[in-house]
C-alpha cells in the first residue's frame, strides 16, 4: 500500500514526465489579492496568467498547494469533523496549461494517471461533464464528452449542472466548464445493490469527487456577461486527502496515514481512544482537532497570526473551535494543540519545511492562544451560570409546555464580547433543559456583519480598456517620472465615496507591498493634473487610486512620484534591513520578520522573540545600526535566479511567494542580505541617524519595534529635546534633573497618601450619615446622597461596601468634579435576586440620559460621568422609583 508521501511524489513525477515544471506551493495566506483572505484553490497563484495580466514563465506547471476553505460549497466550518471527508486545510494536487494543451491532453493524462499509475479499478470511476445552461445560453460540453468516450463507457459519463460543472473563480473573473472524476468507494455488496451513477454529486460519503478538470475559456464581467479569454487554459485540482483515502482503501480520510499520526498523538495526550467509524462527540472531537491543527500551524508558519479581524480572526475562530471540542468532549482543560505541532513538522518536513523551521515559534503562539481562550471559557461559563441563576431568561409559552429561553442578544454578547461560542452556549442550555433564541442571535449577528461590510466594503465595476497593448511595466526602480498612457480604468465605491482606479502602461509608482506603503504623486494629462492618492497591487496589477478620471483618457500621461516622500520611505526601508540584521546579531538567529510597515514618517518592525527587550539590548541595536550608517556602505541590488540567491545566504520571508528571478538587497555581505522588492537608498550614509522610539509585545511570541531614521529621526530628537528643556524650565533648571524628578515623585506620593487618608476618614463619616438617613420602602432600603471631600474611586469603594453589608439596599452616590457630575449605583444581592435589578442597566437607561453622559459596569455596581450636574436630584428620585 502506497503512503501519502509516495502518492504525492507519483503525481508530481507523472506530470514532470509530461513536460510540466514543478513549482512550490504558494503561501496559504494571500498577498495583494483583495478578493481572498486565503489561498483556497491551486489556481490562485496563477490568476494573472488566466486574466492575461502577465505572461506565464512556463506553459505547463504542476504542484501541491496548501489550501484553506472555511466557507462555500461543502465547507461550512461547523460541519468539518462531523463527516469524514471535508477539511479546512487540504492539499490540492494540480496541473496547469497556460494557453498550451487543452481538453484532449488533460483528460487522457488524468485517465492514465488514475488507472495506470495509481491502478484505480475502471469500474469504480464515474465522470461528470457540463450539460449546458439555457439561461446563460451555454451549450453542453460535447468536446469533453467526446474525449471521455475514448476511455470510458457512455453510461458512466453523466451530465452535470452549472452549479457542479461550470467553474467560476468568484462573482467575476476567469471561468469555464469543468469535468469531474468521481470514485465509488463502497463495498462490493453495496455496489451490487445500487448503481453509483445515481449517487454521484448527492453528498454520499463513499461516492466522492476526487479530481476536477477545469477548462478556463471565459471571463465573467461585473454585468454577468461572459467574454472569451485571450487564450484557453487548463486548471485541475485533486484533493490529496481524498486520493490517499481511495488508494489506501479507507472509509474515511481520517483513517489514512495523513491523519493517523496526529490522531495517535491526541489519544496519547488525552488517554482516550478514537473510533474510526464512530460518530460520538468524542470521535468528532478527534477529527476536529486533527483537521484544525493543520490549518492553524501552516497558516501561522506562513505569516498569519491569530487576531480579531480579517484572516487572523478566521484562524482564531478555527483554533477556538478545536479548543472547545477538546474542552467539552475530551475533558481536556489544559492546552493540547501546541503539543501536536512537532508531529506535523516531522510529517511534512520535506514538502512544506517552513513549519519545522519555525516549530518553536508556532508552538508558542498556539499555546498562548489556547491558554487565553481556556480562560475565556471559564469566564464565559461563570457569566452563563450567573445569567441562569438570577433568572434573566425569558419564558416562552408553546402549545404543550413553557420553556426557559436564553435571549439571543445575551448569546450574541457572550460570543462577540467574550469570544464564547454560541454553539457552546446552546449546548450548555440544552443540558439544563433551556434553549437559545437563535432567531434573535442571527439578527444580532447580521447587524454586526452589515456594520463590518459598510465599514470596509469596496464595490468595483468592470475594467474599461483604453490602451491594452503590450506588457505593463514598473519603472520605479530607475526613475520617478515616466511618460506613459492609461492601459485601463474602473470606477469603485469605497465607504460611500466614488474613486477611480487606473492602470498605466508604464508606471514609476511603487505599489504597496512587502510592508512598504504605496507611492503618491500626480498624473498630468495635457493641462489637467490629477493627484494619485495611493498605489496598490491587485495580484500583479499596479493600480493607482484617484478622485478624478482624466477627461482625455486616450492622451499621453506624465506620471510623477512624490520624490521627497519616496526618498524618506526608502530611508526607512533600508533602516528596516539594518534593524533586522542587528536583531539577529543581538538576540539570536531565531529572530525572523513577522510583519513590517515602512513609510516616510517611521518604520514598524514585528519579529519573533519571547521576551521584552531590556535597555541594554535596545542601546546595542541602535549602536550597531548607527555604526553601519556611519560606514556609508553601498546598498547593492541584484536580480538573481532564486536558487543562486539562496546560496548567498539571503534571508527570505516566510509566507512570501518568490518567482524564479528574485531581487537581492545586500548591505555588507557579512551583515545583511535579503530578498526584497522595495525601494532603498544608494548608501547607508543617507540614513543619517537611527533611533528606536518604542518596543512592545503585539502577539504571542511577537515583539514590535517602532523607529525613525533620516529627517524623521532628526525631528523626533528635536521634539524630545524640547520636551526635556520644558521639564527643566518647569523645575527651575536644576543641576541634577533626575534627582529633582525623583524628589518630586516622592513628594507627590506622600501627598497622595495624605489625601487618601483624608478621603478614608471622610468616607467613614459619609457611611455613618448614609446609614442614619436610610429610607425604607417595604422590606427594602434606599440611600441617596451628594458627597464631598472624596474622589470617584473612593465613592465606588463606599458604594461597594454598603451594598455588600446591606443586601436589601439600593444606593445612589454622586459628586461633582470640575463642574461635571459623577454617579455610582450599587444594589444589594437580595434586591437583585428579588427584583432582578441590574445596576449597569440603571446607569445606561436612567442615569446617563439625565446627566447627559455615559457609563456602565456590573450588575451589582456601575457608574457614569456626565455634563449636566443640574439634574442630580432627578437622578435620586428616578433610581429610587425602581423599588417602588
Amino acid at each position: 500500500m502506497m503512503g501519502s508521501a509516495e502518492i504525492r511524489d507519483k503525481f508530481l513525477d507523472f506530470f514532470k514526465s509530461k513536460a510540466h515544471v514543478i513549482v512550490p506551493s504558494a503561501p496559504i495566506v494571500t498577498k495583494n489579492d483583495p478578493t481572498l483572505l486565503f489561498t483556497n484553490a491551486g489556481m490562485n497563484q496563477f490568476k494573472d496568467y488566466f486574466l492575461g495580466n502577465k505572461p506565464a514563465p512556463n506553459p505547463r506547471v504542476t504542484d501541491t498547494q496548501k489550501c484553506l476553505r472555511v466557507s462555500g460549497k461543502h465547507n461550512d466550518l461547523e460541519e468539518v469533523g462531523v463527516d469524514t471527508y471535508h477539511h479546512t486545510m487540504f492539499e490540492m494536487l494540480g496541473n496547469w496549461s497556460f494557453g498550451d494543451y487543452f481538453k484532449k491532453e488533460a483528460i487522457a493524462w488524468s485517465w492514465e494517471l488514475l488507472t495506470k499509475v495509481y491502478q484505480i479499478p475502471v469500474d469504480r470511476i464515474y465522470i461528470t461533464v457540463f450539460g449546458g445552461d439555457l439561461s446563460e445560453k451555454l451549450t453542453p460540453d460535447e468536446e469533453s464528452r467526446a474525449e471521455w468516450l475514448k476511455w470510458v463507457a457512455d453510461d458512466r459519463i453523466l451530465d452535470g449542472s452549472k452549479k457542479d460543472n461550470f467553474w467560476e473563480m468568484g462573482d467575476t473573473g476567469p471561468c469555464g466548464p469543468c469535468t469531474e472524476i468521481h470514485v465509488d468507494c463502497r463495498t462490493a455488496e453495496d455496489r451490487k445493490n445500487q448503481d453509483a451513477k445515481n449517487l454521484v454529486n448527492k453528498d454520499h460519503p463513499q461516492v466522492i469527487e476526487i479530481w476536477n478538470l477545469v477548462f478556463i475559456q471565459f471571463n465573467r464581467t461585473k454585468s454577468g456577461a461572459l467574454e472569451s479569454l485571450p487564450a484557453r487554459h487548463v486548471d485541475t485540482g485533486m484533493g490529496l486527502e481524498r486520493l490517499v483515502r481511495v488508494l489506501q482503501q479507507k472509509q474515511s480520510n481520517y483513517d489514512t496515514d495523513i491523519f493517523s499520526g496526529t490522531l495517535d498523538a491526541i489519544a496519547g495526550i488525552t488517554g482516550q481512544t478514537y473510533s474510526a467509524s464512530g460518530n460520538a462527540k468524542k470521535d468528532i472531537a478527534f477529527r476536529v482537532i486533527a483537521d484544525h491543527i493543520r490549518a492553524i500551524s501552516f497558516t501561522i508558519s506562513d505569516g498569519q497570526l491569530p487576531a480579531n479581524t480579517g484572516a487572523g480572526y478566521v484562524i482564531r475562530r478555527i483554533l477556538r473551535r478545536a479548543v472547545r471540542y477538546y474542552y467539552s468532549y475530551l475533558d481536556q482543560k489544559e492546552p493540547l494543540l501546541y503539543l501536536l505541532v512537532p508531529v506535523l513538522a516531522t510529517q511534512f518536513q520535506k514538502v512544506f519545511p517552513e513549519l519545522q523551521q519555525q516549530q518553536a515559534f508556532v508552538e508558542r503562539v498556539i499555546r498562548e492562544e489556547e491558554e487565553a481562550f481556556l480562560r475565556t471559557l471559564d469566564k464565559g461559563i461563570k457569566i452563563f451560570n450567573d445569567y441562569i441563576e438570577h433568572g434573566s431568561a425569558e419564558k416562552a409559552e408553546s402549545a404543550s409546555h413553557a420553556e426557559k429561553r436564553i435571549s439571543g442578544s445575551f448569546a450574541f454578547k457572550l460570543n462577540d464580547t467574550f469570544g464564547f461560542p454560541v454553539d457552546l452556549t446552546s449546548l450548555m442550555a440544552r443540558e439544563i433543559g433551556w434553549t437559545v433564541d437563535e432567531k434573535e442571535f442571527e439578527k444580532e449577528l447580521q447587524k454586526q456583519k452589515d456594520r463590518s461590510r459598510a465599514a470596509g466594503q469596496m464595490d468595483t465595476g468592470d475594467w474599461v480598456p483604453v490602451h491594452e497593448n503590450g506588457k505593463i511595466v514598473f519603472s520605479g526602480y530607475e526613475e520617478l517620472n515616466s511618460d506613459t498612457q492609461i492601459n485601463r480604468w474602473r470606477k469603485a465605491r469605497v465607504k460611500g465615496k466614488d474613486i477611480y482606479q487606473l492602470v498605466l502602461a508604464k508606471t514609476p509608482f511603487y505599489a504597496e507591498s512587502g510592508g512598504q506603503v504605496g507611492d503618491t504623486g500626480t498624473l498630468t494629462v495635457g493641462e489637467e493634473k490629477i493627484e494619485v492618492l495611493d498605489t496598490k497591487k491587485e495580484n500583479d496589477l499596479i493600480i493607482h487610486f484617484t478622485e478624478k478620471l482624466p477627461m482625455d483618457q486616450q492622451g499621453p500621461v506624465l506620471a510623477r512620484v512624490d520624490a521627497i516622500k519616496r526618498k524618506n520611505t526608502a530611508v526607512h526601508h533600508t533602516a528596516t534591513h539594518l534593524l533586522h540584521a542587528a536583531l539577529r546579531q543581538v538576540l539570536g538567529s531565531h529572530v525572523s520578520q513577522k510583519g513590517s510597515l515602512v513609510n516616510s514618517e517611521h518604520l514598524r518592525f514585528d519579529f519573533s522573540h519571547f521576551a521584552k527587550l531590556n535597555s541594554g539590548e535596545i542601546s546595542e541595536l541602535e549602536r550597531l545600526v548607527n555604526a553601519k550608517i556611519r560606514e556609508n556602505i553601498p546598498v547593492v541590488i541584484q536580480i538573481l535566479p532564486r536558487e543562486e540567491a539562496m546560496k548567498t545566504g539571503a534571508m527570505a520571508l516566510f509566507g512570501e511567494k518568490y518567482g524564479e528571478m528574485v531581487r537581492v538587497v545586500t548591505i555588507d555581505p557579512a551583515f545583511s542580505i535579503e530578498l526584497c522588492g522595495g525601494t532603498h537608498v544608494v548608501a547607508t550614509g543617507e540614513l543619517g541617524y537611527f533611533k528606536i522610539k518604542s518596543e512592545a509585545a503585539v502577539a504571542a511570541g511577537v515583539r514590535r519595534i517602532e523607529a525613525v531614521a533620516g529627517l524623521a529621526a532628526e525631528n523626533y530628537i528635536n521634539q524630545e529635546l524640547q520636551i526635556l528643556s520644558s521639564v527643566r524650565e518647569q523645575l527651575k533648571n536644576p543641576k541634577d534633573l533626575t534627582k529633582s524628578i525623583l524628589d518630586l515623585t516622592a513628594e507627590s506620593g506622600n501627598m497622595r497618601k495624605k489625601i487618601e487618608s483624608l478621603e478614608m476618614k471622610q468616607a467613614a463619616a459619609l457611611k455613618a450619615e448614609l446609614l442614619n438617613e436610610l429610607v425604607r420602602t417595604g422590606k427594602y432600603a434606599f440611600a441617596g446622597k451628594r458627597c464631598e471631600g472624596i474622589g470617584p474611586d473612593a465613592l465606588r469603594k463606599l458604594a461597594g461596601e454598603l451594598r455588600q453589608e446591606h443586601p436589601d439596599l439600593l444606593i445612589v452616590l454622586s459628586l461633582i468634579t470640575d463642574g461635571k457630575p459623577f454617579v455610582v449605583v450599587g444594589i444589594g444581592d437580595q434586591l437583585i435576586k428579588d427584583k432582578n435589578l441590574d445596576a449597569s442597566a440603571i446607569i445606561r437607561e436612567t442615569v446617563a440620559p439625565l446627566i447627559k453622559g455615559g457609563g456602565g459596569g456590573q450588575k451589582t455596581l456601575a457608574s457614569a460621568g456626565g455634563l449636566d450636574a443640574g439634574s442630580l436630584e432627578k437622578v435620586f428620585s428616578a433610581v429610587k422609583s425602581v423599588i417602588g
